[in-house]
């Protein structure tokens, strides 16, 4: 594996990342982002051997597709706070609150990402790029740096700029992607694309709730932990790869909400009673939204045909046509990626070729129904 070269542009670049407003201005007396990320409160001691315990790692059931990436997470809550979360669809976190996010390629850390919350109006972000002796990681230009190193032949993987990384975490207001009710569910779904295990230690809801680490305490995810009713497992886990992967963009709150598309589960569209896949699943609004829709993008070679999920029909369903392209001008998500996620194409192909039964079954509960 082959890194670039980065210390030049990194020194110069190192002074001038500053926290920024929720609409990209620049404060200048706003924090810093430290030049290194062992002085980013990560780490215990001196240097990257240990994580500070205060440190706590999680790991989201329905992870983000990062060309295969190897990630680890961790979130440090002010001493003595919790999360607010009195709006389940949008929890609120104090002020201080710190995460991090590891990206590592055949065995080898790349960057690692850092999340603050400086202010109630402000958060900041910023990339570390780890060195070829993986002893530390330096801070990344607020413009991020290309082509870092190789994932795949011809392929290469991206550090992105702090625009980049708003445009996915900011849709009416900063999120915290992977850190929310569904994905910290005890209720883990088997079949979601890379989910990863969950080990000692890790944050769950009933960790959070046990560890009074959320506000208001809800024992009723605890009891009926959240998850996706679909008709089958594979609809359940398609739903939730949809929800990370494409519903950051796609959601209710989100600058590009006019086109439609509602990929974004929440509970508010859950029955927590109803448990294990019921006889009769709710339409969320990802299926009302899709499920034998024309959408904007059509299927080149099947215009007529073409709609954003066609049941029992993958060729032209464009929502599969388009999780599976890396052209620029067709692909999603459109950042973040570069290597197709063959292991999500082939459950949602899957998923869409379904029985015709369970599809008419799911348009005749959508009828009617829309964004």
């Amino acid at each position: 594996m082959k890194f670039i070269t980065t210390t030049i542009a990194i020194a110069f670049f190192a002074a001038v990342v500053r926290a920024t407003a929720g609409h990209g201005t620049t404060d200048a007396l706003a924090p810093v982002a430290p030049p290194l990320l062992s002085e980013t409160g990560l780490y215990a001691g001196e240097g990257t051997a240990s994580i500070d315990p205060r440190n706590r790692p999680f790991s989201p059931q329905y992870p983000l597709w990062s060309d295969g990436a190897a990630k680890r997470r961790w979130i440090r809550l002010p001493e003595g706070a919790a999360v607010d979360a009195t709006d389940l669809a949008r929890w609120d976190f104090p002020i201080g609150t710190r995460f991090w996010k590891e990206f590592s390629f055949d065995g080898h850390k790349v960057e690692t990402r850092f999340l603050w919350r400086v202010s109630k109006e402000q958060w900041l972000f910023a990339s570390y790029a780890w060195n070829e002796a993986q002893s530390d990681a330096s801070l990344a230009p607020e413009s991020g740096l290309p082509n870092v190193t190789e994932v795949a032949p011809g392929k290469r993987h991206s550090i992105p700029s702090i625009a980049e990384c708003r445009s996915c975490h900011d849709s009416a207001r900063t999120e915290i992607l992977g850190f929310d009710a569904l994905n910290l569910s005890d209720d883990r779904d088997p079949n979601a694309p890379h989910a990863e295990p969950l080990t000692r230690g890790m944050l769950t809801l009933r960790t959070l709730t046990d560890e009074s680490l959320i506000s208001p305490k809800r024992e009723t995810l605890v009891k009926t932990p959240p998850r996706i009713h679909a008709s089958s497992p594979e609809g359940r886990a398609s739903l939730g790869y949809l929800s990370t992967n494409c519903g950051s963009c796609h959601n209710r709150d989100s600058s590009i909400a006019s086109l439609g598309l509602m990929l974004k589960h929440t509970l508010r569209e859950d029955d927590p009673g109803r448990r294990g896949g019921s006889l009769d699943p709710p339409c969320t609004a990802a299926l009302a939204t899709t499920a034998g829709k024309r959408g904007h993008w059509v299927v080149p070679e099947a215009q007529d045909a073409s709609r954003i999920i066609n049941p029992g029909h993958p060729e032209s369903s464009s929502l599969i046509r388009r999780v599976k392209s890396r052209r620029p001008s067709s692909q999603m998500p459109p950042l973040g990626t570069v290597v197709v996620d063959r292991e999500a194409v082939n459950l949602l192909t899957s998923w869409v070729q379904s029985s015709p039964e369970e599809w008419a079954e799911t348009l005749a509960r959508c009828a009617g129904q829309g964004g």
